[in-house]
């Protein structure tokens, strides 16, 4: 009889080579440090997306020689790349001569965009003045003091705070806005004020764990000098930025935010007034759908004052929205026909659109439709 195996020797061999991989992560560590001081010297971007495709083509096609499952070594060094970006722009905030300090005022800094721009500036070592409802500290007087002047309201307030501190801020000084329109707050502001102007958006929630890669619209309004010192402090903790101007911008959202808000709204209504229980569809589901449903669950979750005046509010919005109807009852005539050429030509047209993006659209999909089919049991791939 053949002996059994030592379990605790194997597990011994198990915990020497997993010490040896961490070993290895730390050399690697080290050389993404190095790199992000050399990316930060030559002005170049955190994240180059044709180097980390390539880097996950090298790796899988190493598993395959190695009879490894590609599956895993997709995870791990997607993961690896995410700690890279992240590593690389902490070290870009631990490491900012070039940051001259500034005295910024945040109007709204207790609410979730305000606290989490706070975070932004007090991390690369500005001085924050936080404006709200609830302090002691008067916008006007905050405005009066800043170098920076941020407004972080509601859409609906918007108008009216910066008229009201526009005549407060230096003309040497920075007012920007957080609002997810562009083409009136950067007129507002332009009327309101002699300072530098920059239109800000932020394509991102008040929920995210680290500014690494997460990107940030900039609109020139006036001022050159401010707007460049605005693109260098959020790159600076790892923003992308994209600058454009606001009617550009407005456009942009219409299909960005409107459009998806919008799809989003119309799947959550039909399903809510479809006669069945989330349960039902839950029990069917396959990852695909569990991930539309996630999507759309998460965006009820959320405060409908948020949405409304972003979608209302959009020049294009009744464009957008007729489009969608149309489209919507088009496709509706097709299956109603059961006119299959028609729904061919239609896959073909939109594929058309997609053109090569449909690679990329496969292959991160793919990715996260593998990590939830980990995260969750009883539910089958697609």
């Amino acid at each position: 009889m053949t002996d059994a195996p030592d379990l605790e020797a194997l597990r011994r061999e198990i915990d020497a080579i997993d010490r040896g991989i961490l070993d290895h992560l730390a050399k690697r560590h080290a050389v993404v440090e190095r790199i992000a001081d050399a990316k930060r010297a030559t002005g170049t971007r955190i994240r180059d997306v044709a180097r980390e495709r390539a880097v996950l083509d090298d790796r899988l096609a190493r598993a395959d020689a190695l009879g490894l499952p590609r599956s895993l070594v997709e995870s791990v060094f997607q993961q690896l790349l995410v700690a890279s970006r992240e590593l690389q722009a902490m070290r870009r905030v631990e490491v900012r001569p070039e940051i001259e300090p500034k005295t910024v005022a945040i109007l709204g800094a207790h609410g979730g965009m305000g606290r989490l721009f706070t975070r932004l500036f007090e991390e690369l070592g500005h001085t924050v003045l936080a404006v709200d409802v609830d302090t002691a500290l008067r916008a006007e007087d905050a405005a009066a003091r800043a170098d920076v002047v941020v407004v972080s309201v509601p859409i609906r307030l918007t108008e009216e705070t910066i008229r009201d501190i526009g005549p407060a801020v230096r003309d040497d000084a920075l007012l920007l806005d957080l609002t997810s329109l562009k083409s009136e707050p950067v007129a507002w502001m332009l009327e309101a004020t002699r300072a530098s102007v920059v239109g800000t958006h932020p394509m991102f929630g008040p929920g995210v764990h680290n500014f690494q890669g997460q990107r940030v619209v900039l609109c020139r309004g006036r001022g050159d000098a401010w707007f460049e010192w605005a693109r260098t402090t959020f790159e600076a903790v790892g923003l992308a930025v994209t600058e454009a101007d606001a009617a550009r911008h407005d456009r942009a959202m219409a299909l960005v935010q409107v459009l998806t808000h919008y799809q989003t709204q119309v799947l959550g209504l039909t399903l809510a007034r479809f006669g069945v229980s989330i349960d039902e569809p839950l029990a069917f589901t396959s990852p695909a759908y569990l991930l539309e449903l996630y999507v759309t669950a998460r965006h009820f979750a959320q405060a409908a004052s948020l949405y409304g005046p972003i979608e209302m509010n959009n020049p294009e919005t009744a464009k957008v929205t007729a489009t969608f109807a149309a489209a919507a009852q088009e496709i509706a005539g097709i299956l109603a026909r059961q006119d299959q050429p028609a729904f061919d030509r239609l896959f073909e047209e939109v594929s058309g659109f997609f053109g090569d993006f449909t690679k990329e659209a496969l292959d991160q999909s793919g990715f996260l439709i593998d990590r939830l089919v980990e995260l969750t049991t009883g539910r089958t791939k697609e």
